[in-house]
């Protein structure tokens, strides 16, 4: 008996000391924040028809910039920084010098922002201005001779602010107290280091929906899942595809039974421990003018996955441009059956001949991929 008791104390003191360890750590973390740079704004306006985006901050920062191609665009990392949960993870631009921008937590202390665009290395500039209100500028456009256009006055909208106290905390004039820190750090999350499984529909000897000119429900949701994955992994994460060829995925291949192709596709993102799973499809009615986008959550499915099917299909809207038919909820095998969040999304009616045709184009399948990516990106931000 004094044996048990002395073990029984000896285990308690354990984890005591396991308790006492984590405080520091998180403590640490809190006062780490205080020092770095908090990122509260991201806005996009136009001076003389060039493109200036300007990310406000509570306090002057250091940046690295680089250029990537396929697509091309420009990622600024933002050092000892972290980026306020208020602020919009990405918006559309209308200009032929830059198209889209977005912001995400890179890492625990790198705020990355990417800005896709047309100009080249002469045709955009980064600077930052520290006096009054931090901030980071960045300007695309042209100018004679090709270089960035000279600064001008700013005409920037101004960011939307929510009300109450989410906006006194997003306002970089006023004081940072530790408590809001705290509440704020905890929802820092990026792309880096998170593990996505997209599963693109059916393949092998499943062909999907067929639409007017023939082109097969399989091969559109396997071209966007392989550019969704390229667009994700350029971003840090690691991205498991179901199937990467016209093939089924279940071992026993044209063999399998229905619930046994799923299964298979469920195991490999249960597997893989997947932070989210993503089906990619393509709906079809007989009516063929019956058009749009939906996304699909399990009937008794957790808050995450709904707000990961709003997400993807808010941004997937945005970015083509098609009918927004809602988000609803289903019991879909592969989103019953996975352990993660999971969602199904229909991109657009493949039995409309539009619909159709602009899955099937190559500037279809980048705009279908963006947008699912930068749901993903939404979710995760």
């Amino acid at each position: 008996m004094r044996r048990i008791t002395l073990l029984m104390t000896a285990l308690l003191i354990g984890l005591m000391s396991l308790v006492a360890a984590g405080e520091p750590a998180e403590a640490a973390f809190s006062d780490r924040a205080q020092d770095m740079a908090k990122i509260a704004g991201i806005r996009v306006g136009r001076t003389d028809g060039n493109v200036r985006i300007v990310v406000d901050a509570d306090r002057p920062v250091a940046y690295r910039q680089t250029v990537l191609a396929g697509p091309a665009r420009i990622v600024v990392d933002i050092q000892n920084a972290w980026l306020a949960p208020t602020v919009k993870r990405s918006m559309t631009i209308d200009s032929p010098f830059a198209s889209a921008v977005r912001i995400a937590q890179f890492d625990r202390t790198t705020v990355r922002i990417v800005v896709e665009t047309s100009v080249g290395k002469d045709g955009y500039r980064v600077f930052s201005l520290d006096g009054g209100k931090p901030r980071l500028v960045m300007d695309f456009g042209g100018a004679p001779g090709g270089a960035a256009a000279p600064r001008q006055p700013e005409t920037v909208t101004p960011p939307q602010q929510p009300s109450g106290s989410d906006a006194d905390d997003a306002d970089v004039e006023n004081p940072r107290d530790k408590g809001s820190i705290d509440r704020d750090i905890s929802k820092i999350i990026g792309l880096k280091g998170r593990k996505i499984a997209i599963d693109p529909g059916h393949g092998g000897s499943d062909s999907g929906a067929i639409g007017p000119t023939g082109i097969m429900e399989k091969s559109i949701t396997l071209r966007v899942s392989k550019e969704v994955k390229r667009l994700l992994e350029a971003e840090g994460a690691t991205v498991i595809l179901t199937r990467t060829s016209d093939t089924e995925v279940s071992p026993k291949g044209a063999n399998a039974t229905s619930v046994e192709e799923l299964e298979a596709r469920c195991d490999i993102a249960n597997r893989a421990n997947a932070d989210i799973f993503i089906s990619v499809h393509a709906d079809a009615f007989t009516n063929r003018e019956v058009k749009g986008t939906t996304a699909y959550y399990y009937t008794k499915g957790s808050a995450q996955s709904k707000r990961l099917a709003d997400s993807v299909r808010t941004a997937l809207i945005d970015s083509i441009g098609t009918l927004d038919r809602g988000t609803q909820t289903s019991n879909f095998y592969v989103v019953k059956h996975t352990d993660m969040p999971a969602i199904l999304v229909e991109i657009s009616f493949i039995s409309n001949a539009d619909e159709e045709r602009m899955m099937n184009s190559e500037a279809g399948v980048k705009k279908i991929a963006r947008g699912i990516a930068d749901g993903i990106a939404d979710y995760f931000g």
